[in-house]
């Protein structure tokens, strides 16, 4: 996890480059990050912090001073300043933004008929699958949902052939339900694309489930940049201390039973149980978000319970997480990197005499640990 610094030096070869400086009336904003080839990088931080002032420059609508440095191609530096129209990117709006007047066949091919190369069919295929719109290509804009009206702008935005996807708060005028009908389809889309994706949201749900990286925004500065669990277990950040606090961990599913329909994955050399779809999960990665309120701690193992997940731990650190509870960073045993919370009492912890570097047995139950696809390794 690094810390609000330029990161010019770790980024990677045809990924992206930002440091961008400026003011936006009484706003200041310089923010330095780096992001991967692939996969989708969150931009978190409260509601003014600057995460889509941000956004707008990289894509050129806003200027700052600074560079942006896509896939090898120099967008801005220093005197140099390509505009929006002529940076390859692809932008989803909070609102969809399509063409009243077109069908949905006709918006989602909008913008790749005006791009190089026009429309790849074989692409316009892959999105149209991706994206479930088959049986809405004929529909009016007018007779779609909200979240319809989403996937289709998310559609047109792919099809233009970005080398970078920008996404601003696209489910922040959703309701719950729409949400839960879109999610689905976002993480099928960072598991498949072959280009980095910047994703601004204050929700830190949403970002659990989507991305692989994050970049901590606060008043217009970056906070932290790096890996989402990372972020999501590092106690300076503040993050743990959220009362939804969850951990973001990658699995292998080894098996799967046809009787109880559970999964069986490896964490880190542990075995952990979820629900399961069927053995064609067999030998997928996921992703297991770990819900810190849900995990309980004891020296030994219950002899007999209903919880199905019990993981070997080392306790990293103990810090506190409110005013009657703690927050206990653990790793799981054999494999230090793999990092999640656990929230307990104060008067627990004294019970357990609970310090740095016990080796513990973490209770999770099967129900709080939500699986999802991973991106694909870079």
């Amino acid at each position: 996890m690094t810390r609000g610094k330029s990161l010019s030096a770790d980024a990677e070869p045809g990924g992206l480059d930002v440091a961008l400086a400026g003011r936006r009336g009484d706003f200041t904003i310089d923010a330095a990050f780096a992001a991967p080839a692939r996969g989708v990088t969150a931009l978190f931080g409260p509601s003014g912090s600057g995460k889509t002032s941000i956004l707008r420059a990289i894509a050129g609508l806003t200027r700052l001073d600074g560079r942006v440095l896509v896939a090898g191609q120099t967008w801005q530096d220093g005197s140099h300043f390509l505009p929006t129209h002529r940076r390859a990117l692809g932008y989803v709006f909070q609102e969809a933004s399509l063409f009243s007047h077109l069908t949905v066949d006709c918006n989602l091919v909008y913008g790749a008929r005006r791009s190089t190369g026009g429309v790849d069919a074989a692409m316009r295929r892959q999105v149209i699958d991706l994206l479930s719109l088959d049986r809405l290509m004929s529909r009016a804009i007018a007779d779609l949902s909200g979240g319809e009206r989403q996937r289709v702008a998310i559609g047109r935005a792919i099809l233009s052939r970005p080398r970078l996807l920008l996404m601003d708060e696209p489910l922040s005028g959703l309701d719950h339900r729409a949400k839960d009908e879109i999610l689905p389809f976002l993480e099928r889309l960072a598991a498949s694309l072959d280009l980095p994706i910047l994703y601004v949201s204050h929700d830190l749900a949403e970002i659990e489930r989507l991305a692989d990286r994050i970049v901590v925004i606060a008043d217009g500065h970056v906070r932290a940049s790096g890996p989402l669990n990372a972020a999501l277990t590092d106690i300076g950040l503040g993050l743990v201390r959220d009362p939804r606090a969850a951990a973001v961990l990658p699995a292998r599913v080894v098996s799967f039973s046809e009787e109880d329909g559970l999964a069986e994955l490896d964490l880190g050399g542990q075995r952990v149980f979820v629900d399961g779809s069927g053995p064609e999960e067999i030998g997928l990665e996921r992703r297991l978000r770990i819900v810190a309120s849900d995990v309980s701690l004891a020296r030994a193992p219950l002899a007999v319970s209903t919880i199905l997940n019990i993981l070997r731990v080392e306790i990293l650190a103990i810090e506190p997480g409110g005013r009657a509870d703690l927050a206990i960073l653990l790793a799981v045993d054999g494999a230090p990197d793999l990092t999640f919370m656990a929230k307990v009492t104060r008067r627990s912890a004294a019970r357990l005499s609970l310090a740095p570097g016990d080796r513990l047995h973490a209770q999770i139950k099967s129900v709080s640990l939500a699986t999802s696809a991973m991106p694909r390794s870079r």
